[in-house]
């Protein structure tokens, strides 16, 4: 569980690092917006996933970008130091972190 959580503050911090609307205030923010955002995932992304199912269907898993950046955007309002400009930041930084935290799963 620690090892995921490492490889996906890696995967905030590169994506903050990549994109300037995407805003990390110090850089051990990434281990909170990790640490937060597997919490809001947990809580909440399940009963997300089950909600969408269709739409998840529909679109061959697709919608799931659009539920982590839903995720990603209540993280953003629950931490402070943590800052997501606009809606299209969010859904591509949602997408950069579903792909680098995967291709980091995959490698470790």
């Amino acid at each position: 569980m620690i090892a995921k959580l490492i490889i996906l503050s890696i995967s905030i911090f590169a994506i903050a690092q990549l994109m300037p609307g995407f805003k990390l205030k110090k850089p051990y923010t990434a281990i909170l917006v990790a640490v937060v955002y597997s919490l809001v995932n947990f809580f909440l992304g399940w009963i997300l996933v089950g909600l969408a199912l269709p739409f998840m269907v529909l679109t061959l898993g697709l919608f799931t970008f659009v539920i982590n950046a839903f995720l990603l955007w209540v993280t953003d309002k629950i931490l402070e130091d943590f800052e997501i400009d606009n809606i299209k930041t969010t859904l591509i930084a949602a997408v950069g972190i579903t792909l680098i935290n995967g291709i980091l799963n995959w490698i470790f």
